[in-house]
């Protein structure tokens, strides 16, 4: 299996994934790092319940979805997940992740590795 990692200008690290296959990598993502935030929690509910999530999109015309943070979380380096993007192609609901710049590339690496990830590609865009 193979997964790329993007990473903007920003530092902003994008993951596209199978919507079950997110969930899981973000329960590693935060077994790797030791991070789990209300953000962290909020992204795992989205993706949980996708169907409702995806159609709210569609009403508001948005394309991301930001999982609420909080502050402290933020001081302490807390949070994970800046956005998500929910969309189906082909019939599979499918999610990307925008990693916070704060989180790895290594990180999510190890993460998708651990996943049984073997053929990762870390690309910049821009």
């Amino acid at each position: 299996m193979g997964v790329v990692i993007r990473v903007d200008l920003a530092r902003y690290k994008y993951v596209d994934l199978e919507a079950s296959e997110a969930l899981k990598l973000l329960s590693k993502i935060a077994e790797v790092t030791g991070k789990r935030g209300q953000d962290l929690d909020e992204a795992e509910r989205y993706i949980r319940n996708f169907d409702e999530f995806y159609e709210y999109m569609q009403k508001k015309f948005k394309d991301y979805i930001a999982p609420p943070k909080r502050t402290d979380d933020y001081i302490r380096g807390l949070v994970v997940v800046d956005k998500l993007k929910l969309y189906k192609k082909d019939g599979e609901k499918r999610v990307v992740i925008v990693f916070d710049r704060r989180i790895s590339v290594d990180d999510i690496k190890k993460a998708l590795e651990e996943l049984g990830y073997k053929d990762i590609t870390v690309e910049k865009m821009g």
